[in-house]
């Protein structure tokens, strides 16, 4: 791929999403990413829901080469060391201590290439009392407090997508290059480690400064109350969202769309902090409001008066949004064995431009197995 890691070198030892998205974060920018999955299967997210190519490998797996690898035999550990000596990062999530029993631990990679930058990822740091416990995306935002705004005490469950994964992976892509600028610069190459209790304490940090300054701790509700945001259910079942933030013209570009500029008199919204006080009674007040008109019509208004809202869109409909269009975020890809691949372009555009170079599927399992063996076939001294 052409970018700006084009000529660079990662080798992703990962399983689930968060080594396997930081590599292809890395990937997206042009670098040749080699995925080392373990026999009898590979990475596990393979096989999540069914068959060995399923929706969630695909996910975090593009623009990669498979090569199955089994650490247990000397040949194959030998091939991972040659790969290794050639690579600019190396990307895994075991739990700690894992890399080091397998002969890749920091040390042991540093010695073979002192130039490779070697990121781990792990739930609760290197050490620690809890460092050899298991943990998935849920436990990451659990223990680090994000998932408390998000539970209703009196009725919990668990609701959305895997967040903690992802925003793991993305903290991760950051050390690696950054220790990559600093590599170049200086010849030093550092190694990264990310715990995900970490990340997503770090990704909740306007929440913990306002906790640190006032002593109040978020719940559920506090967000959209502080930030003015609202969720109304139109006529006809669609949703839209408003964000009113704290500039004022658009407090009064909602009256002018609602048509209600006898709320602007109303004691309990007069200001901005007033409407944050009673941030449920205003919604309760537009609540039938919105119920009177389609999704379709309040998006108008609320255009025409420059208030900030989108129509809450299923998956089914994001993509045909005219401004997802504009932005043509979905890439179809064929795979020659596994079929059409429908994904999604990194958001990041490069001098303006949305060239994504070659951007290959996600492959198979093992696919360029024999390509990489003999590529990298060990040295004699091995």
């Amino acid at each position: 791929m052409s970018g700006p890691l084009s000529g660079f070198r990662v080798v992703d030892h990962g399983e689930f999403i968060t080594a396997p998205y930081t590599a292809m974060l890395l990937g997206d920018l042009g670098a040749e990413v080699i995925k080392v999955e373990r026999p009898g299967g590979g990475d596990r997210f393979r096989t999540f829901e069914t068959g060995s190519y399923g929706p969630q490998f695909q996910a975090f797996n593009r623009d990669k080469q498979s090569v199955v690898l089994d650490l247990a035999a000397d040949g194959d550990r030998c091939v991972l060391r040659e790969l290794l000596r050639t690579a600019d990062a190396y990307v895994q999530n075991f739990r700690p201590g894992v890399a080091e029993r397998l002969g890749f631990g920091v040390d042991a990679v540093r010695a073979l290439n002192p130039r490779i930058v070697h990121c781990s990822i792990s739930g609760y740091g290197p050490d620690g009392p809890y460092a050899d416990r298991p943990a998935y995306d849920t436990v990451g935002q659990a223990l680090s407090g994000f998932l408390s705004m998000f539970v209703d005490a009196a009725s919990p469950r668990i609701v959305g997508p895997a967040t903690a994964d992802s925003v793991t992976g993305l903290y991760a892509a950051c050390g690696v290059l950054a220790a990559l600028l600093e590599r170049e610069r200086t010849g030093r190459a550092r190694s990264v480690h990310v715990p995900m209790v970490a990340a997503m304490a770090h990704f909740s940090i306007e929440q913990f400064h306002r906790y640190f300054a006032t002593g109040e701790v978020p719940g559920p509700s506090d967000r959209g109350r502080v930030s003015q945001s609202f969720a109304f259910a139109c006529a006809g079942g669609g949703l839209v969202a408003i964000h009113l933030s704290s500039v004022a013209k658009f407090w009064d570009g909602l009256l002018a769309a609602i048509e209600q500029p006898a709320l602007a008199r109303d004691a309990r919204f007069a200001t901005r902090m007033d409407r944050v006080r009673n941030h449920e009674a205003l919604a309760e007040v537009l609540r039938p409001v919105f119920a009177q008109r389609t999704r379709e019509a309040w998006t108008q208004r609320l255009a025409q008066a420059d208030v900030p809202h989108a129509p809450i869109l299923g998956l089914d409909e994001a993509l045909d949004d005219p401004q997802m269009r504009h932005l043509a975020l979905e890439r179809r890809l064929e795979h020659p064995a596994e079929g059409p691949v429908r994904t999604l372009r990194t958001p990041i555009l490069l001098d303006g431009g949305r060239d994504d170079g070659a951007m290959q599927p996600p492959p198979a399992l093992d696919e360029h197995g024999p390509a990489i063996r003999a590529r990298f076939r060990p040295r004699q001294s091995d």
